[in-house]
């Protein structure tokens, strides 16, 4: 059972952690090749400068050492990032493996149930069609946003082929939740521009967007490197504003309105799909807050007291945007929903991401007004055949390649 409550643990130490270097390249640059470099012993790993990171796409060298566990990092390593074993983190490629089997498609959920209570004049309130829509235009543009903030600036950093490994599944889940909405939005028949646009139309959804596009500039600076203390810093800061935040605070108050309307019976096939999004979102978090942590194990001078007040204040700017949100989402309420209710869970889930990464709690004595949310988290159910689809299930096996 995965639950968004659960604590990972907090990385493994390194048995050497002066070693993140690489072998020195046996035939530099204007070389005679050694032809006996091949049978020769590799030469002992050498500490990444600044700003000297690999990022996989450097020119082969023929005679390189092979890369050793000790030689891997998960930031600043000059160790070849295309050698993906021997595993130094094995927790990322349990992440890898866990989500690949977690695997689902938008279109296999069922959305008649759906489109017949949107068309019904009584099907729902106004104020349940306005929470959906402004919840659908918030995710929309936020798993886009998530998916570039991936591959264009995290990938990159990360000098770790297990951690890059799993990126690269999770950019592959972000494309299927965007996948998802415009999946929503096509067979409710909305308005397709009120909503992908609205992140650029509502004043609460893009005071999120901006908020967290902040935390993207030096991530997709060509420019920028890791390396220098401040550059380190500036990285891990963007790590915690991205899963810590968007990942883990922001996406968890849409999960509780989504998922409160399947609750009740209304809107089944939406919910069912942001069930599944919650449960890719909850691995999402769980592998940056164990990058997260690695990183502080690895470079314990970036964790410093000035620092640590730095993240929790972002955390606590971050924590009263989506409240801000969650009223002009539901400014009168709906059954066994009120904006109120969130002041106190926004506040309760802050808390448990700072203690996830070794951060002082900012509302202590904050309780979680929503503990069904843990019961949503448990997929391994049975379920009626006729009513959803099989959710314990492996792809490749049942693939047809006519």
């Amino acid at each position: 059972m995965l639950d968004f409550e659960d604590t990972p643990r907090q990385g493994i130490p390194n048995r050497d952690a002066h070693k993140h270097g690489t072998v020195s390249n046996p035939n530099p640059a204007g070389a005679t090749p050694d032809p006996f470099a091949l049978d020769r012993e590799p030469e002992a790993p050498q500490h990444a400068d600044a700003g000297d990171a690999v990022t996989g796409l450097e020119q082969v060298e023929l005679g390189g050492g092979r890369v050793q566990v000790d030689d891997k990092a998960i930031i600043n390593c000059r160790a070849d990032v295309n050698q993906l074993v021997p595993f130094k983190y094995t927790w990322a490629w349990d992440k890898y493996l866990n989500a690949c089997a977690n695997h689902w498609m938008p279109q296999e959920v069922n959305m008649a149930a759906d489109i017949a209570t949107w068309n019904d004049p009584n099907g729902l309130t106004d104020d349940e069609r306005l929470i959906l829509k402004r919840g659908f235009g918030f995710f929309s543009s936020s798993e886009s946003l998530v998916a570039n903030n991936l591959v264009l600036g995290i990938f990159k950093h990360l000098t770790n082929p297990e951690c890059r490994q799993y990126l690269l599944r999770q950019a592959f889940e972000e494309a299927v939740h965007g996948h998802c909405f415009q999946y929503i939005v096509e067979s409710l028949n909305l308005d397709e521009g009120e909503i992908f646009n609205m992140y650029r139309e509502l004043p609460s959804v893009h005071n999120k967007a901006a908020w967290a596009l902040q935390y993207t500039q030096s991530l997709s600076d060509p420019n920028f490197k890791t390396g220098t203390p401040e550059n380190d810093q500036k990285f891990l800061r963007d790590l915690i504003a991205f899963y810590c935040v968007f990942e883990g605070i922001w996406f968890y108050a849409g999960f509780v309105q989504f998922l409160s309307f399947g609750r009740r019976n209304k809107m089944t096939g939406t919910a069912e799909q942001v069930q599944y999004i919650m449960r890719d979102e909850s691995m999402h978090l769980n592998f940056g807050i164990d990058v997260i942590n690695q990183i502080k194990i690895e470079n314990p001078h970036l964790w410093s007291e000035a620092f640590q007040e730095e993240a929790r204040a972002m955390i606590d700017e971050a924590m009263h945007l989506e409240i801000e949100s969650a009223h002009d989402t539901m400014p009168r309420g709906v059954l066994g929903l009120n904006a109120s209710m969130f002041d106190e869970y926004m506040k309760f889930i802050a808390n448990r991401r700072c203690s996830q990464i070794g951060l002082a709690e900012l509302y202590p004595g904050a309780e979680n007004p929503f503990p069904w949310m843990s019961e949503m988290m448990d997929l391994n159910k049975e379920k009626n055949f006729f009513e959803t689809r099989v959710i314990e299930y492996q792809t490749g096996g049942a693939l047809s390649w006519d």
